[in-house]
């Protein structure tokens, strides 16, 4: 079941948050999400998030700031379910236009944007990791 973010869902998505990205990004320092947990933490409730549950068990999330894709998020143990596929497409239900910043060395993120009829955009350079990121975007 897709649903709207409520306040008391903070902590779960925030450990969600924490695990994927130190897992999927395993060419950045783990450091770098602890240091920057308290803001994204601070910044969850302004952005519109959709949560993924199961048995009344957050599975994933994905998060939005407007048209902007801040990340889809999906619990460890859940990946390869359909469950980023299943946000996604709720996104695009709600959105008619939506883009998106991957780490490039992020494959098989950037995999699933294309699949999903994400075009590159753009190649740039993350000030804050060093990495590149591409700008990915998709029009209804």
């Amino acid at each position: 079941m897709i649903r709207e973010f409520k306040t008391k869902d903070l902590d779960d998505v925030m450990k969600i948050w924490l695990d994927t990205n130190t897992n999927a990004h395993d060419f950045i320092q783990k450091n770098y999400w602890q240091d920057n947990y308290d803001e994204v933490r601070r910044m969850m409730p302004e952005a519109e998030i959709f949560i993924y549950e199961n048995n009344q068990t957050i599975q994933g999330f994905i998060g939005l700031m407007d048209d902007y894709i801040a990340g889809i998020f999906i619990d460890s143990g859940c990946q390869s379910q359909g469950i980023g596929k299943a946000l996604l497409d709720h996104a695009k239900k709600v959105h008619s236009n939506l883009s998106l910043q991957v780490y490039k060395n992020n494959e098989g993120a950037v995999r699933f944007y294309v699949r999903e009829g994400f075009s590159l955009v753009k190649e740039q350079k993350d000030e804050n990791t060093g990495e590149i990121e591409l700008v990915m975007a998709w029009v209804k």
